[in-house]
């Protein structure tokens, strides 16, 4: 009686990825990472501080972050201007957030001036500023600023600032006031120069943490 012999199927080799789906994966990382850079640097970007026009709060070579995101604003009007007889139409900016705030520690472009800034908001749009006997007035009111370590003093010999702060524009000083170049001397800020919020000092390790804000008896608008 014979036998016959049964040989066992043998499994199909397993073949390695092509190397065009590697090349596939490669590209589909490659623009996934470049997507997240860009809205995460849209959102944030970090700061190196430069001088001493802010201490002493922030210090020269002192790393931030700052939030881009915060005072994120459109032109509600700018879809309509598209239409026949509507191009006049004014602004209509809109802040999802909130605009600048005074004691907002500001990242901007500074005026005329082909570098970045950092200042403090003290002046919002439409409000009286007046710098007298050292001190800063807002609508007549004097303005408590603990972190100064010297007082308020105008540029030059004028012994008084005086300035009603414009539409869209921010009234901003320096906390280092005898060291800063800031709107004693440049006059106001535009709103469309802001960059962002100083938000978080992330080196050297013992500033580690959130930038705070300080609340005044004078509101904001």
């Amino acid at each position: 009686m014979g036998f016959t012999e049964v040989m066992p199927e043998k499994e199909p080799q397993q073949r390695g990825p092509s190397l065009r789906l590697m090349i596939k994966e490669i590209i589909e990382t490659v623009i996934f990472i470049l997507l997240a850079f860009f809205i995460v640097r849209g959102m944030v970007q970090n700061f190196k501080i430069e001088g001493h026009s802010m201490d002493p709060t922030l210090h020269h070579g002192q790393y931030i972050l700052v939030n881009k995101l915060v005072y994120f604003h459109f032109d509600l009007n700018a879809p309509l201007r598209l239409l026949p007889g509507k191009q006049d139409l004014p602004k209509n900016i809109i802040y999802p957030f909130h605009m600048p705030r005074r004691g907002d520690i500001v990242v901007f472009h500074a005026p005329a001036e082909q570098r970045d800034y950092i200042k403090r908001v003290i002046g919002l749009p439409g409000e009286h500023v007046v710098i007298r006997d050292g001190n800063v007035f807002v609508d007549g009111e004097r303005l408590d600023e603990p972190y100064l370590l010297s007082p308020t003093t105008c540029e030059g010999l004028r012994p008084t600032c005086d300035i009603v702060v414009p539409e869209g524009s921010l009234y901003v000083l320096g906390d280092n006031r005898p060291n800063s170049s800031d709107s004693r001397s440049w006059e106001t800020l535009p709103l469309e120069n802001v960059v962002g919020q100083a938000w978080i000092s992330y080196w050297p390790q013992e500033h580690w943490g959130v930038i705070p804000t300080p609340s005044y008896a004078i509101g904001n608008r």
